[in-house]
């Protein structure tokens, strides 16, 4: 009886250290050395292995891939690495007052630019070198040239400035086109913000045809919105399309922060490559103007001069030779000058509603609605005389136009 029992007691004792033995295994604890096909495989980072997961649920290795890229991210890449270079870095001196109040010159603002020509020119953004004493470009290899500005243009923002960088083989940005430009596309925009070089970021088209106030109090029309991250230094760099090529100049933002919230706006490639021309050729743009002294209606002058109408411009005066004259618009009564504040006014004269097409409520409207017109183009002008609606066409004379860029 007691040899039974110790035989009983041995079998058990085997039995439970097998079962202890296999289910080590089983969970792992023990290792043995045994592989099988459906054991999770370890993930190493180089090289880069194309992954699946089976049924099971397990992660298999199933080849080496040539990259671990999508197809944007190969498109994002292949854009940066080959236009990266063709964005500076822009940095200016400003002159300021010392305490003996001297002028003495001071670390200015940064901003970017794209190269668009072999020769060292540089499209930027006006605001970006408008008070600048001296003028920097800095390329990609840290490298740091003086600048001079070649052109301002500052109802569109834009400014062209030339660095001379002899010997150099110059990264240049190709323009593209913002004609047919649609909400939802794919865009790219490179710059410098906050002073980090040539930082990339990327978005969609959000809007098109926004009209944007300036600070300036000038607005510059068919604006491209985008959600692309643009931050102070950003300003003057290129926005760009799937295929590289330049369709807008990243000009500003609208933040209640300071930094980008995901509304930045690009001013149309398209605008930048009508007036460039002129901007090298002559400094600023050759636009076309009508030859009239403006006042701008408020309040007070409407209910003085018992206006029938509570927004436009005032043609306070002309000379007889203007080409608004000769296109029958009429000026104050010069016998009965008003005194307004440190202004004279003349009333009696017609006052202009509209320019081919866009309303006229104040100054600023005039230059926009003659931003895209050259000295010797017709424009369609809509006026009141009393209560009457007059259309006339008036042939436009050259604008003189630096007041603007002061």
């Amino acid at each position: 009886m007691k040899r039974k029992n110790i035989s009983q007691i041995v079998f058990l004792s085997i039995s439970s250290a097998l079962l202890i033995f296999f289910l080590l295994i089983g969970f792992g604890v023990l290792d043995i050395g045994l592989k099988h096909e459906s054991e999770p495989i370890s993930i190493v980072k180089d090289p880069v292995y194309l992954l699946e997961t089976s049924s099971s649920g397990v992660i298999q290795n199933v080849g080496l891939v040539d990259d671990n890229f999508t197809e944007s991210e190969k498109e994002n890449i292949r854009i940066y690495e080959a236009l990266n270079k063709g964005v500076v870095n822009i940095t200016t001196e400003v002159l300021s007052m010392n305490w003996f109040l001297e002028p003495v010159p001071t670390e200015g603002g940064t901003g970017s630019g794209s190269i668009i020509d072999k020769n060292g020119y540089v499209l930027t953004n006006y605001h970006v070198v408008k008070d600048a004493y001296k003028l920097y470009v800095n390329l990609y290899d840290g490298s740091q040239y003086e600048a001079e500005i070649i052109g301002k243009d500052p109802e569109n923002d834009f400014a062209v400035v030339k660095f001379d960088a002899s010997g150099k083989d110059l990264i240049t940005i190709p323009f593209g086109s913002s004609d047919n430009l649609k909400v939802g596309q794919k865009v790219l925009a490179i710059g410098n913000p906050f002073g980090f070089d040539r930082t990339l970021t990327t978005g969609i088209v959000s809007g098109l045809g926004r009209p944007v106030r300036t600070s300036a109090n000038l607005v510059i029309q068919g604006m491209i919105q985008t959600d692309a991250s643009i931050n102070p230094g950003n300003s003057g760099g290129p926005l760009l399309d799937s295929r590289g090529r330049m369709i807008g100049i990243n000009t500003m933002i609208y933040t209640p922060s300071g930094g980008s919230v995901g509304i930045g706006f690009a001013t149309p490639v398209n605008t930048a490559k009508r007036v460039i021309p002129d901007l090298i050729n002559y400094g600023y743009v050759k636009r076309g103007w009508i030859d009239f002294y403006p006042v701008q209606l408020e309040p007070n002058i409407v209910r003085y001069g018992k206006l029938s109408v509570s927004k436009g411009l005032l043609v306070s005066k002309l000379s007889k030779n203007s080409n608004a004259a000769k296109a029958g618009i009429r000026g104050g009564d010069q016998d009965n000058p008003v005194q307004y504040g440190r202004s004279i006014i003349y009333f009696g004269g017609d006052v202009i509603i509209n320019i081919d097409g866009i309303e006229i409520k104040s100054l600023a409207d005039l230059f926009t609605s003659l931003e895209d017109n050259k000295p010797g183009e017709t424009v369609i002008v809509k006026l009141l005389r009393g209560k009457k609606e007059i259309t006339t066409k008036v042939v436009l004379t050259e604008r003189l136009y630096d007041f603007l860029a002061e």
